[in-house]
């Protein structure tokens, strides 16, 4: 059960994330995007960034826990744990990707 707590933690962070986050706090705490310029942030499409990023950390918050408890039904908690981590580093890098879109020319 132990194995639990920093899962569920992850989970709940990553709601918290995609729930909390909007235009006016982004200044503050997106990374990235607060070390921009006034001029880079008029740039960027930040209302189109989050269409995708507050979805995607709620679902990543559901879906990493959903992600675990499966895999540590097949395996042991070693294994479900190396598993979690890829996904949640794969998933993230997935974002990385797809956020480099809204960087207007």
């Amino acid at each position: 059960m132990s194995i639990y707590i920093p899962i569920i933690f992850v989970s709940a962070l990553y709601y918290t994330i995609g729930h909390f986050i909007n235009k006016e706090n982004s200044k503050y705490l997106l990374s990235g995007y607060n070390t921009m310029s006034d001029d880079e942030r008029k740039k960027f499409d930040i209302e189109g960034y989050l269409e995708i990023f507050k979805p995607f950390f709620k679902n990543q918050a559901l879906y990493s826990l959903i992600v675990f408890q499966i895999f540590d039904f097949l395996f042991d908690n070693k294994v479900s744990l190396i598993i979690w981590s890829i996904y949640i580093s794969t998933a993230l890098l997935y974002l990385i990707i797809k956020s480099r879109q809204f960087q207007k020319k």
